[in-house]
């Protein structure tokens, strides 16, 4: 039996960018069995629709390469090369036992030929400029300090007139369902975690994350701030999630 991890994690407003990303390695290192089990348990299994939402949203025109960054376990990777039957797909993510994990799903897929999972740093991307028709995240641009610098990046290897796009847990607009989905947040969702997780702590910050992720107006400004263009919020279930999808 796994021995249950005792940890309580500073408030996301209250960490350093260094804290950040050792704390996000740490929590996603500790949670990678149980982390597609938890993201369909979690979500309703509404993270499957939502990640097949943005993938049918893709247009591949030049390379036929799709670069999915802080891929986890691959699951965007994956549905992008089922859908998108010409693509090669290419996942990085900087905790390895995700990649490990991924990989092996991969294997299992048979999708060994068309699907590529390594280990690599959102703010420091290894690949030439202009390589990718499409990049994309994950529920992973909450996780990462340096946004901006990991929002620079993606642009800088897409292709001129490429796509982004950004699938993230968002807050709902004010309202009865936003106080219900915060009490969910905060008491529900950290309680089921402490069923299935040794490390219950992560959705505590998972929580937390959220709530301090910014708004979809606060957001699209960002993405207009780096030069992106035609940049499009589209919330999916009453706003829980929004799909950014913008052009170099």
């Amino acid at each position: 039996m796994n021995k249950r991890i005792i940890k309580e994690y500073p408030p996301v407003s209250e960490m350093s960018q260094k804290q950040k990303v050792e704390i996000v390695k740490e929590i996603f290192s500790s949670i990678t069995n149980k982390y597609d089990f938890l993201n369909r348990f979690l979500s309703l299994r509404q993270d499957l629709t939502w990640r097949k939402t943005a993938v049918k949203q893709m247009r591949f025109f030049e390379s036929y390469k799709f670069l999915d960054m802080a891929t986890g376990t691959g699951d965007l990777a994956i549905d992008a090369v089922n859908i998108h039957p010409k693509i090669k797909a290419i996942g990085l993510d900087f905790v390895q036992e995700m990649v490990d994990y991924g990989n092996v799903k991969i294997k299992d897929q048979n999708l060994k030929d068309r699907v590529v999972l390594k280990l690599g740093d959102a703010t420091n991307i290894d690949y030439d400029d202009n390589t990718f028709d499409v990049t994309a995240m994950a529920f992973g641009i909450r996780n990462i300090p340096d946004k901006v610098k990991a929002l620079t990046e993606m642009k800088r290897v897409v292709l001129p007139e490429g796509q982004i796009l950004i699938l993230e847990l968002t807050t709902p607009n004010p309202g009865f369902f936003k106080d219900i989905y915060s009490f969910y947040l905060n008491k529900i969702l950290p309680r089921l975690a402490k069923l299935f997780t040794t490390n219950p702590a992560a959705y505590e910050y998972l929580a937390d994350s959220i709530i301090s992720f910014p708004t979809r107006s606060e957001f699209v400004y960002l993405l207009s701030s780096i030069g992106f263009r035609n940049i499009n919020a589209v919330p999916l279930s009453l706003g829980i999630c929004t799909l950014y999808i913008a052009n170099k």
